[in-house]
């Protein structure tokens, strides 16, 4: 009779929230349904520098006119009316408009006549410690970048600051080098979350390496997976759009801006290369453990067979004048008891010297 085989039990999925939707639908897929839509509104030029933070989308419509260039950077994307109602002025496509509130969209770039839509993730670890990946979404246009964040917090302190001081060449350029240093201070700060990653994947291997090692590693060391498998989907397809990127003829991009798209390129692609390294390393911690575990157990039954190799003889000589027998030679010797041990001993001695001369000691 065939052995009947056992079903594998498959977790129950949990349906997507929006699905069977007709194309262009702006519907909000994410986990944050309770932030508020703000908006922060940064315009400069040269010689002039203004910013402001705003609940109101009517706001951000009056920097239309704007000599300067602008940057919208919208904060939370539950309020799917609000962003409609943005897209909608600048004449953004309705599918444009449902890939900013899809979180989980892959980073991608598409090509419009007025305007570039890039999607991409910002990684980072929160103060706790945890990974954080958030969808980003943003449009180049002429005069203007507009950013989506799920949430607040990002990565852009430092951009702020250089618009706000005037450091560098930002307040001298268009838009189009606004788009790169957005860009580009997303991608250094994957070199941050590379570096603690490293971090973490060195404290792994020193634990392993530790005669306490904590049983629980097995979980730090899954854990770790999941990180680098998430980091992984998040980084490397932007590898492809910033190729993308720097290959495009868009009037929108002036040639100069190109060269920087070029250094940011390079740094996309050593940001993947490490992600690989990084990800084959912590496929081999656990083999690593394995390993380390085998030795030990090794070690343990080493000596165990040592200590059973020289009690075997002992026990063998012990039994034999422990029978109980009455013609046993040297059993009416006065020294006999002595004469056993000093054999013992001796065959003691012996296999200790052997087991040394043979380097299994």
């Amino acid at each position: 009779m065939a052995k009947r085989r056992r079903k594998l039990k498959v977790p129950k999925i949990s349906k997507p929230k929006v699905q069977n939707q007709v194309p262009g639908t702006v519907s909000y897929t994410g986990k944050k349904a309770g932030m508020v839509t703000k908006l922060e509104i940064i315009d400069y030029s040269k010689d002039t520098y203004s910013q402001a933070d705003t609940e109101n989308v009517e706001d951000a419509l009056a920097f239309e006119n704007s000599q300067n260039i602008t940057w919208i950077n919208v904060n939370g994307l539950n309020n799917t009316k609000e962003i409609e109602r943005l897209g909608n002025y600048y004449n953004l496509h309705p599918l444009i408009q449902e890939d900013i509130v899809t979180t989980n969209q892959r980073p991608k770039i598409d090509e419009y006549e007025d305007y570039l839509f890039i999607v991409f993730k910002m990684v980072f670890y929160n103060d706790d410690g945890d990974l954080i990946i958030e969808h980003v979404s943003m449009v180049l246009g002429k005069d203007y970048v507009t950013t989506f964040q799920e949430a607040d917090g990002d990565v852009f302190d430092e951009l702020r600051d250089r618009l706000a001081n005037a450091k560098g060449r930002i307040r001298n350029a268009g838009a189009d080098y606004l788009m790169f240093a957005i860009l580009d201070a997303v991608v250094d700060n994957y070199f941050s979350v590379i570096e603690t990653l490293s971090a973490k994947i060195e404290y792994l291997e020193d634990q392993l390496f530790d005669d306490k090692v904590q049983e629980d590693i097995t979980e730090d060391i899954q854990q770790l997976k999941k990180e680098i498998l998430r980091i992984r989907r998040a980084i490397t397809p932007l590898r492809e759009v910033i190729n993308r990127l720097e290959k495009t003829d868009t009037t929108l991009l002036e040639e100069r801006t190109h060269n920087y798209i070029r250094d940011l390129y390079d740094h996309i692609i050593q940001v993947s290369e490490n992600v690989e390294i990084y990800r084959e390393m912590i496929w081999g911690l656990m083999d690593m453990y394995m390993t380390t575990i085998s030795n030990k157990m090794n070690e343990v039954m080493k000596v165990l067979t040592i200590m059973a190799s020289i009690f075997i003889p002992l026990t063998f000589m012990a039994g034999i004048y422990g029978m109980n027998f009455e013609y046993i030679p040297e059993l009416q010797m006065r020294y006999g008891y002595f004469y056993l041990w000093g054999l013992m001993i001796l065959v003691f001695l012996g296999l200790l010297w052997y087991f040394k001369r043979k380097k299994w000691l």
